[in-house]
């Protein structure tokens, strides 16, 4: 059992991995010295779902963390 809960550990770090780098900057950088940063402000349809699976993933990631470092699953 403790090393079905490690290896979803290992499986949600690497989704949650990507699923991060699939984010677009949320920083406006030098494009907000001409305002034009702000031209297509609001998340996109996609954004706000791939907001959802990361969120998804952090909470399968942080519950595996603590099973795993309260020493409820014995090795």
């Amino acid at each position: 059992m403790a090393y079905f809960i490690v290896g979803i550990q290992v499986i949600s770090g690497v989704i949650l991995t990507v699923l991060i780098l699939l984010h677009s900057a949320k920083g406006e950088g030098l494009g907000g010295i001409g305002g034009s940063a702000s031209l297509f402000s609001g998340p996109s349809q996609a954004e706000a779902g791939l907001d959802k699976l990361t969120w998804v993933a952090v909470g399968v990631f942080m519950l595996t963390s603590a099973l795993v470092g309260w020493k409820i699953i014995q090795f």
